[in-house]
């Protein structure tokens, strides 16, 4: 985890601080999210202060105009800037679902966003589409004419607003259970897949499709003036825009590049006053976003994992319209499931932390299919400096995957484990990293494969170390093991003699910079030779799981003679006065080991709770900031649900009050609620871990792969 490198934009001053709405006030909402390039939120309280954002911050926006009446609105996007805005009511955000309401001059219309992104079917979850739906409804009982209208900016296709772009229009014809589509489309001109890495970046190559059913009776145009025309006169354009290519422009109106346009008429009948059921009626498109490659692995060009078979994009795109209506009520009911959960593990607020982490966390991989078919899930380290499959990323995100499909961690790390398999890598120590998204040919932090300058050795050994035992326990076997056993025990081997009191190296909070003699990394060195020990059993290794067995449980007994400092435990060994957050101790739990003294934690536990600031605990004292997933971390160590909410409420008022108006910061400040550095990361899938710690729900959830589509 580095420090992040500037995106150009300042996001906290970008917006301001806006009033909180009563359901809920998520620092940004997610309203399409599939990978790190086709992602895009609302960084506002309303849908309609700001445009639509990609999650660095640069707009790609999706306006929203309706009129009722004669008279238009705005329902998304805060342009044009003279149009006012129908008043928001309502906002929630589920799982898969985005829900808005909104409220005005008779009519409530009801915009939802719907991704089925469910990790238990991996098939669903790498279709790259979301399903955008508007349901209007008379509120006076009176009848009304409406128009809706959806217009999607050019700049949605391009890494910055002076690209130009090309368009098309094309009809996919009805098929069963599909009434046939029609797709505008807009890509770059220059198609270069996979043509460069880095962090603030957005894709420029491949296209995106507004895909609206037949059924649906709307008007479609690739056009520049549909929404001028919309606006002004109530018309909308008869004919595509043949000019092109052209340069797009990031505000609309836009002169130049065609945007690409829908638009719905509604006749809302008038309600009587007797009637129980409401008149409504219900539109609904397809946003996409495809491409010829996902990830470029070790010089070999991936295609995404839903591309496999060779699919075309117009069948993955009737066949997600055919099951538009049953994914819907499936992603209901999972949502209202999930929920519920999330809610019994810990506590309402906690459940709104998850939820509002799901499709964060799932957002910022791009899932690949192997030479062989088989899955490979690429992690990007957003905001940060961009790099791919990270080890030390991969780590606090785990939780989410073992909680709902240890397959999808293992889709992480066979990457990871095959390169650091190559001769190549010569390191006795684990790589950190494959190299920056969505080029993955070699680990380029620190010394890269070079020398072993700004490594994190004990970090990322420990790290896969554990990793692959909690997915031995999750899947109930140890293929994983097997397969890759000799990097295994090299890096047990590694831990044993460098690890229970750490050199001066860097660990994942490398923000803060290297640290000899750390205490917490000590202890995931020492999770980590128990975490091997499980392996091996499983493994049929007595012998040595035995050795590890006891060599563990030694080093955490020398751990607390060197660590304790009177009524808490110290940040670094040589540090007296000292404190950290002793997060990774959670696997003791976790994986069963018990190799430390519950009296440690119940110590820490109690110092923690006298060191809390408005928005949280420090990640140790050294600073006022901290990270969101740690802090979870911690919080599972806790011993009652009391004691966990304790820790719990200042971050969900953090939530409710943080001036960042990103998608959600890892990295903030526990005293002002500002971001440091980091967002829209997968790491927050780490908040997943509470929700893990209940073993008995974790089996459910693991369960509804079963049934569920798997390649």
């Amino acid at each position: 985890m580095k420090p992040p490198a500037s995106l150009g934009i300042a996001l906290s001053l970008l917006l301001p601080a806006l009033p909180a709405l009563a359901q809920q006030r998520p620092p940004a909402v997610p309203l399409v999210t599939h990978n790190p390039y086709f992602s895009i939120w609302s960084m506002a309280d309303h849908l309609t202060d700001a445009p639509t954002r990609h999650w660095t911050g640069a707009p790609q926006p999706l306006t929203g105009l309706i009129r009722i009446d004669g008279k238009v609105y705005r329902y998304m996007g805060d342009s044009p800037r003279n149009t006012p805005a129908l008043p928001q009511t309502s906002l929630e955000v589920a799982p898969t679902h985005t829900d808005y309401a909104f409220e005005g001059s008779g009519i409530r219309l009801d915009l939802s966003f719907f991704t089925p992104a469910f990790p238990q079917d991996i098939d669903l979850l790498s279709r790259p589409v979301t399903y955008l739906t508007w349901t209007v409804t008379a509120t006076d009982a009176r009848a009304h004419q409406v128009d809706l209208l959806l217009d999607v900016s050019p700049v949605i296709a391009v890494n910055t607003d002076n690209q130009q772009v090309t368009w098309s229009r094309a009809l996919i014809p009805s098929a069963a259970g599909s009434p046939g589509l029609t797709v505008l489309s807009v890509g770059s001109r220059d198609q270069q897949p996979l043509n460069r890495s880095g962090d603030d970046l957005r894709i420029d190559w491949g296209y995106f499709h507004l895909a609206v059913p037949a059924s649906e009776s709307a008007a479609t145009a690739a056009s520049p003036t549909a929404l001028h025309d919309f606006l002004t006169t109530g018309t909308f354009p008869s004919a595509d825009s043949l000019d092109m290519p052209q340069t797009p422009r990031s505000q609309p109106p836009d002169p130049g590049a065609a945007h690409l346009d829908a638009a719905f008429h509604l006749d809302i009948s008038a309600q009587a006053p007797t009637q129980t059921q409401t008149q409504n009626q219900t539109r609904h498109v397809l946003l996409s976003y495809t491409q010829p490659f996902e990830i470029e692995y070790l010089e070999r060009k991936l295609r995404p994992f839903w591309r496999r078979n060779g699919e075309t994009v117009s069948a993955m795109l009737a066949q997600a319209e055919s099951q538009y209506a049953s994914l819907d009520r499936r992603g209901r009911q999972y949502d209202r499931d999930l929920t519920a959960d999330l809610t019994r593990a810990g506590g309402p607020g906690y459940a709104r932390l998850a939820v509002l982490a799901y499709r964060q966390t799932l957002a910022a991989h791009g899932l690949a299919a192997d030479l062989d078919g088989d899955p490979m899930l690429f992690a990007k380290e957003n905001f940060s400096n961009g790099d791919i499959g990270t080890v030390d990323v991969l780590y606090p995100s785990a939780p989410f995957f073992l909680f709902f499909n240890p397959a999808l961690l293992e889709a992480q790390l066979r990457p990871v484990l095959e390169y650091a398999g190559l001769p190549r890598w010569k390191f006795p120590f684990a790589p950190h990293d494959l190299g920056r998204y969505p080029i993955a040919n070699g680990q380029e932090y620190g010394g890269g494969e070079r020398t072993e300058d700004d490594q994190m050795p004990v970090e990322e050994s420990g790290n896969l170390l554990i990793l692959g035992a909690a997915i031995g326990q999750a899947q109930g076997n140890w293929h994983l093991a097997r397969q890759y056993w000799p990097l295994f025990t090299r890096w047990a081997q590694y831990v044993r003699a460098k690890g229970l009191d750490p050199e001066n190296q860097l660990c994942t909070d490398d923000f803060a910079g290297h640290l000899a003699h750390n205490a917490n990394l000590s202890i995931k060195a020492i999770e980590a030779l128990g975490a091997y020990s499980l392996m091996a059993r499983g493994l049929g290794e007595t012998a040595t799981a035995d050795d590890y067995l006891a060599a563990a449980k030694q080093m955490a007994s020398r751990w607390e003679q060197m660590d304790r400092d009177g009524d808490h435990y110290k940040l670094a060994f040589d540090r007296p006065g000292t404190w950290s957050q002793k997060y990774n101790l959670v696997w003791d739990q976790l994986l069963g080991l018990h190799l430390f003294d519950p009296h440690i934690r119940e110590t820490e536990l109690a110092f923690y709770a006298q060191h809390l600031n408005r928005y949280g605990l420090p990640l140790d004292s050294r600073a006022q900031y901290t990270k969101l997933d740690w802090e979870l971390w911690t919080a599972t160590l806790s011993t009652s649900p009391s004691q966990f909410q304790t820790f719990i409420a200042p971050l969900v008022q953090w939530m409710n009050e943080t001036p960042s108006r990103v998608p959600l910061t890892d990295w903030y400040d526990t005293q002002t609620g500002k971001q440091v550095g980091f967002q829209a990361r997968s790491v927050v899938g780490g908040l997943y871990i509470k929700a893990l710690s209940d073993s008995a729900l974790a089996h459910t959830w693991r369960a509804k792969t079963a049934s569920a589509t798997m390649p």
